[in-house]
């Protein structure tokens, strides 16, 4: 199973041959490899799992991304764990800086 997390590309960089860049998740910028979507262009969203960008995606289907994290994370059995309670807060920031971007 991918689980995956919708990230907004801000800069896009050269490593030794590879299309890399860096992507923001609501502050937390992160490196990632670019060559499955070689396309993709600084402001957009991808969808990133284990440091690749999968897939190119709109600000809207990120939006929807997140809100179903956040779901999913309030709902676990496992709520009271301080890894889900860090892990929903930076969900909802996630999803407050789509919506935040889309208001510009």
């Amino acid at each position: 199973m991918c689980l995956a997390i919708p990230g907004k590309v801000i800069e896009i960089i050269d490593e030794g041959g590879l299309k890399m860049g860096k992507v923001d998740y609501a502050g937390i910028v992160k490196t990632v490899c670019l060559e499955y979507i070689p396309e993709v262009k600084i402001g957009e969203y991808t969808v990133v799992h284990a440091g690749f960008g999968l897939s190119i995606i709109d600000e809207d289907e990120a939006a929807k991304s997140y809100e179903a994290w956040e779901e999913l994370l309030s709902i676990g059995p496992d709520q009271s764990r301080k890894s889900n309670k860090d892990s929903l807060q930076m969900i909802r920031a996630m999803k407050q800086s789509t919506s935040k971007a889309g208001s510009e």
